[in-house]
């Protein structure tokens, strides 16, 4: 279970140890590869962007060259690109892209012999164990969710098997991983998900989104902020809309707004219809990252009860704004609401119990009363999961593994 008792003493303890771990460790040339991280934000394409700054921070006299797969362009502050060669192929079509991608991270890796890959989705394994029957060059892996599950695909399984260090996401995806696959489990480390408890902030109803959505700062108001895709359908947004004829019966006003985009929505739409929720779910649509943090604070409850979630990074900028926060019981929502100590945990499958629980948040009598000291549930994430944290359990990490000879 994670442990909550972090004070102010023990991160500043903490980032002594990073420093020092500067000066003990030295990565001379590492390759980053990366799906992307500037023209998409999905959980995978935030947790690659911390993981890099997390490792320049460490490293800042390291030499990196970072390969991002569907970019076409750096956008992003000064800060975070001195001392970094970004590679692009997202300019090739995306038929040809995968083929292009690939021969690009293998040429550099033959031609310049980084002493460590690291890469932040599995399928680039295949081209790293390559590289290490090759040249040498140890490489890791981040196993993040959905992307680790099921995985049959012989070479993508060798590649998996041999790569030096795993770095899962949570107990529960190293533990599926564990389960489904030969794996030694010596070699997978713990890195939790992170966020930037600066862009998520405790705050009153925005007027702005009250207005919009028609709705008054007195209403109880339930959010999900997720992808609407028919692969994601394990996200539970389904489940909230089944049970909302129940919290409706008991909370009148109640409303449900979803927030995202993806081919699931007319799904959704149709459901909406069938259950006759016309006048109590709002479809948000894509929000701008800028409007994110305002969506938080327009609810009085996040929840997205999902079952095949690896981590859930929205469920920490929830958290971050104070909100009583509510995830599946059968997935990595285990960490990120760590066991239940920062939230409710229920059987994504249970409508029944969704709804019951909801009005239990809503109705302030749910019984785990952290769920309502809003600055106290910031700061308890923070600490547990802040970007200090994040620092300081990869340094660990990179201090613990071997890496092979430095060039």
């Amino acid at each position: 279970m994670t442990n909550l008792n972090v004070d102010s003493d023990n991160l500043l303890n903490q980032n002594r140890s990073i420093t020092n771990n500067r000066q003990h460790h030295k990565y001379k040339h590492l390759h980053i590869w990366f799906p992307n991280i500037f023209e998409f934000k999905g959980g995978i394409q935030v947790y690659s962007a911390f993981l890099l700054e997390a490792l320049q921070s460490l490293y800042p006299n390291t030499e990196y060259d970072v390969f991002l797969k569907h970019d076409t362009r750096c956008l992003s502050n000064v800060s975070l690109i001195n001392g970094i060669r970004f590679h692009f192929a997202g300019k090739w079509h995306i038929k040809l892209r995968t083929l292009a991608f690939a021969t690009q991270i293998f040429k550099s890796g033959v031609w310049q012999t980084p002493n460590l890959i690291i890469t932040s989705h599995l399928n680039f394994t295949v081209v790293a164990y390559l590289l290490k029957r090759l040249k040498g060059i140890p490489y890791w892996t981040v196993a993040h969710g959905v992307d680790a599950w099921n995985i049959t695909n012989p070479t993508l399984k060798n590649a998996l098997y041999h790569a030096d260090r795993i770095l899962a996401v949570s107990n529960y995806t190293r533990d599926r991983l564990l389960k489904e696959q030969n794996l030694d489990p010596s070699k997978i480390s713990l890195l939790p998900n992170t966020f930037d408890p600066s862009r998520f902030k405790i705050d009153g109803k925005p007027l702005h989104l009250l207005e919009r959505y028609k709705l008054k700062a007195e209403q109880p108001i339930i959010l999900t902020v997720t992808r609407l895709a028919r692969s994601d359908g394990y996200k539970g947004y389904d489940k909230i809309l089944q049970a909302l004829p129940e919290i409706k019966r008991q909370l009148p006003d109640v409303h449900y707004i979803l927030v995202g985009k993806g081919d699931d929505r007319l799904r959704i739409e149709q459901l909406i219809v069938q259950l006759n929720l016309q006048d109590c779910v709002t479809l948000a649509g894509f929000v701008a990252d800028s409007e994110l943090g305002d969506h938080y604070n327009i609810c009085d409850v996040f929840a997205m009860p999902s079952r095949g979630e690896g981590f859930g990074i929205v469920y920490l900028e929830a958290l971050a704004c104070g909100k009583p926060t509510l995830g599946g019981n059968q997935d990595g929502a285990i960490d990120a609401l760590c066991h239940g100590e920062l939230g409710a945990l229920v059987d994504p499958q249970d409508v029944g119990a969704i709804a019951q629980t909801l009005i239990q948040i809503l109705q302030g009598t749910y019984p785990n009363p952290l769920m309502y000291q809003r600055e106290v549930l910031r700061q308890k994430v923070i600490d547990t999961f802040g970007f200090v944290r994040f620092q300081h359990t990869l340094a660990d990490v990179m201090k613990n593994s071997p890496i092979g000879s430095q060039k």
